[in-house]
């Protein structure tokens, strides 16, 4: 290869990779969301979640063969609401994705959250990249056994709630509806949201310990779940509760973290905004880090190309 050469393939590849880099940068942007409050397996056994540590996490991952760091990402398109069709039983919770099937092991120990039967329960379900579309909660028949696969049979026909196009507030949408006063014990509340926006539906499954009023300490502010507020994998900052307690603490569904579902927390005067992800700066239009520093690679190179490109002209 002559001299001349040479330097033609370096001005061309210094040219040309600015436009190929934004491509890429935006594989990893494609994200979209999942509850952190009731927590969902997902998000609480993610490195954002603060309980990876725990038995039910680490065998997750192990049969997962990798760590859930895209837990905003169990996405599964074209279903166009034939859930029952298309996700098999048995893997409800991971929606049927090979990368996310260590969330379906039938096991009690998963981190979970305490709710009141008949309360009104405002679920966060933290969003990274905003979409319109119907979120539709169940929550598993009386008798439902955690230590055997999830299957349709084990959720009612009809959801107890469903609500369209919810705000986007401070990274997350609130999800206020009134529980079913007829369960108790461990139950799973299975959140589909339909996308209206993208052909796509996210499924979730998030562990619940129901106990009456006088035996959940009393009433309060519905506490997140997870601990934690740091920046996870691919920029995305963590969702965080209102408490600093982390789910999963104690291996038994007995005793899960006290928690009752009547109003959305209050943040203190003074203290850091605790709701979960990304600001409704970076969550409404902003691009993920991703492409933030793709960008950034992009414009070092472009003017790296100029630069080449003028000393070319020189020789």
């Amino acid at each position: 290869m002559s001299r001349m050469t040479a330097h033609r393939t370096a001005l061309t590849a210094a040219l040309v990779t600015p436009f190929l880099l934004p491509l890429w940068a935006a594989g990893p942007a494609q994200a979209h969301g999942a509850p952190v409050d009731p927590v969902s397996r997902v998000y609480a056994c993610s490195p954002d979640g603060g309980s990876s540590r725990t038995a039910a996490c680490r065998a997750a991952v192990a049969a997962n063969g990798a760590p859930f760091t895209m837990w905003d990402n169990l996405r599964v398109p074209d279903v166009g609401g034939r859930d029952r069709q298309v996700i098999p039983d048995g893997k409800l919770c991971s929606g049927g994705l090979p990368a996310y099937k260590g969330l379906d092991l039938a096991r009690s120990d998963w981190p979970s959250t305490t709710l009141t039967p008949g309360a009104t329960m405002t679920m966060k379900y933290a969003s990274t990249i905003p979409h319109t579309g119907t979120f539709k909660l169940y929550l598993t028949k009386q008798g439902y056994d955690p230590t055997k696969p999830l299957t349709w049979s084990e959720l009612p026909e009809q959801p107890f709630a469903a609500v369209k196009d919810p705000a986007l507030t401070n990274g997350a949408y609130r999800i206020t509806a009134k529980l079913p006063s007829d369960r108790s014990g461990h139950h799973v509340l299975y959140t589909i949201w339909q996308n209206s926006s993208t052909t796509d539906t996210y499924y979730s499954c998030s562990d619940v310990v129901f106990r009456s009023a006088s035996g959940s300490g009393g009433g309060g502010g519905a506490a997140g779940s997870s601990a934690g507020g740091a920046k996870g994998s691919g920029g995305k900052k963590a969702a965080s509760g209102s408490t600093s307690r982390t789910p999963g603490s104690s291996t038994s569904p007995a005793t899960p973290p006290s928690h009752t579902a009547q109003a959305a927390p209050q943040q203190k005067t003074g203290a850091p905004d605790s709701t979960p992800v990304a600001s409704a700066s970076t969550a409404d239009s902003g691009p993920s880090a991703p492409m933030l520093a793709g960008g950034a690679a992009a414009v070092l190179v472009l003017t790296g190309g100029a630069a080449l490109a003028l000393r070319l002209r020189r020789r």
